[in-house]
């Protein structure tokens, strides 16, 4: 709301305030918010419609590309015993996600981060930081299978997609508006910028999030582990975080660890259903040696 305050405060110059017209184009953010909620594709699993304006092929070169440059910068994690469990695990998941077209790699990374990305085309890669929080294989399928349903959704691409649109109606806006006084412009784009960000990009941030959760826990329960580690987890890795300034929800790219392990909660009756449909159950599978 802190945001909202300050755009409040900064919609008057010399005591004349913003016209109507002007406001309206300020909140493009809220056409392009409109506008990428209407693509022609669907996500898997949960048929969100999607805004995707790049071809399948090009994204798999570009995700292929940043990998191999990723992997020239960042040093492969020596740790042969945890690498084979993060390929082992990765490659269970990417069986059963229905996937086609997708060339995948698993890779462990030498880095102290508690983290994990997926890049377009199925490019996974796990920081050895993450490890202990996983502590055994259904941990880590929690983080591959995530980034793993990132890679179906093809939520990059869609970001790409997103920051597309928001670049062409800011270009829009900017030519609506390039004849007003200097400080009035900028102050038309601050706005415009801060509706996109806040009001479009962030959420879907959080909604692809959300999303990979919601595929993942799925589709680690299709591959055999115990899906109940998935809200597990995000407790583990919230209370790590516990004391550690955080920004509020709504200013974040992620949903909060809390929320995300009540919604997934929320979603193991299903999952637990999917699980004991499995033709060879890992459960827990073996501890990840750190």
């Amino acid at each position: 709301m802190e945001v909202l305050k300050e755009d409040t405060a900064l919609g008057q110059i010399d005591d004349m305030p913003f016209s109507r017209r002007e406001w309206m184009v300020a909140g493009g953010g809220m056409f392009a918010g409109i506008a990428l909620g209407c693509g022609c594709h669907s996500a898997p699993m949960t048929g969100r419609p999607q805004l995707l304006m790049m071809r399948r092929g090009q994204e798999l070169t570009l995700g292929a590309e940043a990998f191999d440059q990723t992997l020239q910068e960042q040093p492969r994690s020596a740790n042969e015993a945890a690498a084979s469990i993060v390929r082992r695990v990765g490659q269970r998941i990417a069986a059963v996600s229905g996937a086609e077209g997708f060339e995948w790699r698993f890779e462990l990374l030498e880095s102290m981060q508690q983290n994990a990305f997926c890049l377009p085309g199925g490019k996974v890669a796990v920081y050895e930081g993450i490890l202990p929080v996983c502590q055994s294989e259904a941990g880590l399928a929690v983080v591959m299978s995530h980034e793993v349903a990132h890679a179906i959704a093809r939520h990059g691409s869609e970001r790409m997609s997103h920051g597309m649109v928001a670049d062409s109606v800011k270009q829009g806006v900017d030519l609506l508006v390039q004849h007003k006084i200097p400080d009035r412009r900028e102050l038309v784009l601050a706005a415009y910028g801060a509706a996109a960000e806040y009001g479009v990009i962030r959420p879907y941030s959080r909604k692809h999030e959300s999303e990979a959760d919601q595929i993942g826990i799925m589709m680690m329960a299709d591959a055999g582990y115990d899906p109940a580690e998935a809200p597990r987890f995000w407790s583990r890795f919230g209370q790590l975080k516990s004391g550690s300034q955080q920004p509020p929800e709504f200013l974040s790219t992620h949903p909060s660890d809390e929320r995300r392990s009540q919604d997934l909660e929320g979603l193991l009756p299903e999952a637990q259903q999917r699980f004991a449909k499995c033709r060879e159950t890992i459960g827990m599978g073996e501890t990840i040696p750190v």
